[in-house]
């Protein structure tokens, strides 16, 4: 029921029982006020909101105070005014005098309102509370020193979150907020959802890590921030921690089209800057990712996906590895007619030919690669094209992602000796069954997640033994730790910072000679010195050798495309054209061998580009699933900051060197539930009210002037 009521003269139809401080606010009349919130209960302790109203006796805080049919409410008077001063003088009187030594200076309610009401603490005898700034627990820093008992981050934890790990504390003579018998938030039971920091007016409880306004949501969200495809990553936790596989399935598909795929072999940055990883480890977003894939009939993101109406527009995308395969799938749903041209003979690229079956089992890839014709992609396998601009005679746009297929050949002597093999042929020959050509002793040369496949592809391949070198330290690779660790539990032979010197042998290759790195520099002209230590060189006797240190294009000259670096595919700054109208590419064919995930977010970014060029919108987003807004009530968890990471299944490392089986089993049924618990839910705190200053009203900017 409605009830109208008059604040300063202006006749206002509000709902009866709102109070009057929320009725004013949201009608743009300001009323100053610092322990108010709108997510949270009232506690009316600041004394700032004063309000007269006619007819009644005294002031009365107007967020204590309900709207009733016919009332007149007066916010500003000569009496007001100076007990808002006095109430203002003595919050004042305890706090730190010097704004711009707080990291949250500029974006404090307490600056701006004592810029707003002109008020100092001089005429008040200040004091220095002397309490300890705490920097003890992770993510959140605690300086009671600013706090002015507003009370907002005890209601936020108590009455929002329903977690209530934060209380009122005595120290003597000061009251100040903190937990039971100052435990360690962690010791408390504490979410670090993050709702007393944002809902604190000062710089008293404060992420420890300081972000800019513009770049908040990244550096509080960061599993999606890092994401190259920026998945919705808290959301389809969330749904997974409830069960609802479909809708997380759904989720993930509104960026991904792959996840049964990137469940297994995604590179996971996400996880590296996870927050729970602070508090101890992070969460296992791949595994919760490839659970919710595993478990879902695809109906429903299938049901909802775009399909728009056909444009009569002709895309040929030349290479179906994840990047082709993503740019093809999206174009598809924007209405064009598209053909994949493969020149192997499936769909997959370096996911079925360059990544090993024991790490993405291929009917994984077949089973996802089929979406493709579900949306009316037409393929055509083992179809190479050479000459791309002749292509734009049938078709309107062309699109390469023919992904690095060729090795890159070290150089040194004994380089072309016979048993000296490049990793992606190595690779490609195992994935088609073919003859590899390796012997009994192998030696890999590199460092990076493919080497670690080499290695372990030849231990699969009987291998009587198998070494791995690489230029750096150990904790300077660029390999995954669990590849590296995997590894050697299969027996491979880890040799650190090594120079390679030469491939010895005459008729086929017998060994390699190595010196071990002391130090690597770089000199004046910026060109990199390897130092090596006196007197160690040494051979590791090998039949066959793999170079595995980076991958470039098979793309002949004759291609007509303009080159980059390692005989990439160059393209205009700021866009993916290359140097011929109409031809585009994206993947690791520009950029050079990197992952999965970043190869999908490329395709994104050619279907966005080649729908506009084709006069389309470029908007290829899609809203899979509609779910309910969360709840901002988590609870409180027993020992939540201790819960451990879910531990991934694998096969023993005995049996695992046997064959090509899948040797991951990701996390059981009963522990995804658990794991996806363990997410901090960073995001929920994007659904609390943000701060309004007083410069948010236009009335009292207009006063102000």
């Amino acid at each position: 029921m409605n009830v109208t009521i008059t604040i300063d003269g202006r006749a206002l139809c509000v709902e009866e029982g709102m109070n009057v401080l929320e009725a004013a606010l949201q009608n743009g009349i300001y009323i100053p006020h610092l322990c108010h919130h709108p997510d949270l209960p009232e506690l009316g302790s600041c004394r700032l909101c004063l309000v007269e109203v006619e007819g009644q006796e005294g002031v009365q805080p107007s967020c204590k105070l309900k709207a009733a049919e016919g009332m007149v409410i007066r916010t500003k008077s000569e009496r007001i005014n100076k007990l808002r001063n006095l109430s203002m003088e003595l919050l004042l009187a305890a706090h730190p005098e010097d704004c711009s030594t707080c990291p949250k200076y500029g974006k404090c309610e307490l600056q701006t309102l004592i810029q707003y009401m002109g008020v100092s603490a001089t005429r008040m005898t200040s004091r220095i509370k002397g309490l300890k700034m705490d920097e003890r627990n992770p993510l959140i820093v605690h300086d009671m020193n600013r706090c002015v008992l507003c009370g907002r981050c005890v209601r936020a934890c108590k009455d929002l979150r329903q977690v209530g790990v934060l209380q009122y504390n005595k120290k003597e003579l000061e009251t100040y907020v903190g937990t039971l018998h100052d435990k360690l938030l962690k010791d408390a039971d504490c979410r670090f959802c993050g709702a007393c920091v944002e809902v604190c007016p000062t710089g008293t409880i404060r992420d420890a890590l300081n972000w800019n306004p513009i770049e908040k949501r990244d550096t509080l969200i960061p599993c999606s921030a890092e994401c190259p495809a920026h998945a919705d990553v808290p959301r389809y936790v969330r749904l997974v921690k409830e069960g609802r596989y479909d809708e997380a399935t759904a989720v993930i598909h509104e960026r991904i089209p792959f996840p049964e795929c990137l469940g297994r072999v995604c590179a996971h940055t996400c996880e590296g800057k996870c927050r729970r990883g602070e508090v101890n480890e992070p969460v296992s977003i791949r595994n919760i990712k490839r659970y919710a894939a595993e478990h879902t009939n695809n109906e429903l993101w299938k049901k909802n996906q775009k399909r728009l109406s056909a444009t009569g527009r002709k895309v040929c995308v030349v290479g179906g590895g994840p990047a082709g395969m993503t740019a093809a799938f999206y174009l598809a749903k924007q209405g064009h007619s598209v053909t994949v041209k493969e020149a192997y003979p499936t769909l997959g690229g370096q996911m079925a030919y360059g990544i090993p079956s024991y790490r993405l089992p291929r009917e994984v890839i077949a089973k996802e690669a089929a979406y493709l014709d579900e949306v009316g992609v037409k393929v055509e396998c083992n179809t190479r094209v050479t000459k791309p601009a002749e292509l734009l005679k049938e078709y309107d746009a062309v699109l390469m992602a023919v992904g690095t297929h060729e090795g890159n050949r070290l150089k040194m002597p004994g380089n072309e000796l016979p048993g000296v093999l490049l990793c992606s042929d190595f690779l490609r020959r195992a994935a088609m069954g073919q003859d590899t050509g390796m012997g009994k002793r192998v030696v890999i040369m590199g460092g990076g997640n493919v080497a670690f496949d080499c290695a372990r592809t030849a231990v699969r391949l009987g291998a009587e033994e198998v070494s791995l070198a690489f230029r750096k330290k150990r904790v300077q690779l660029t390999a995954d730790l669990e590849e590296i660790e995997q590894a050697e539990q299969e027996g491979v032979h880890i040799l650190e910072a090594r120079t390679f010197d030469r491939i010895l042998g005459t008729e086929h290759a017998e060994g390699v000679e190595f010196s071990i790195v002391k130090r690597n520099y770089k000199d004046e002209s910026g060109r990199t010195v390897t130092e090596k230590v006196e007197g160690s060189a040494h051979v590791v006797e090998a039949d066959t050798v793999i170079f595995a240190a980076g991958q470039h294009t098979d793309l002949p000259a004759e291609a007509g495309l303009e080159r980059g670096k390692a005989n990439s595919i160059a393209v205009k700054e700021g866009s993916l054209q290359t140097s011929v109208p109409g031809v585009f590419a994206c993947g690791d064919a520009i950029y050079g061998t990197k992952t999965v995930i970043k190869a999908v977010a490329s395709g994104r970014c050619a279907a966005e580009e080649i729908d506009r060029w084709l006069g389309g919108s470029g908007d290829i987003s899609e809203t899979l699933v509609t779910t309910e807004a969360p709840s901002q009530a988590i609870g409180r968890i027993e020992g939540f900051g201790y819960r451990q990471r879910a531990e991934e299944r694998f096969l023993d490392p005995a049996e695992r060197r046997q064959d090509f089986r899948p040797i991951s089993g990701g996390i059981c049924d009963s522990a995804i539930c658990g794991e996806a618990e363990r997410c901090l839910q960073c995001d929920l705190r994007f659904g609390i009210t943000g701060h309004r200053l007083w410069s948010d009203y236009s009335a009292d900017k207009e006063a102000a002037k």
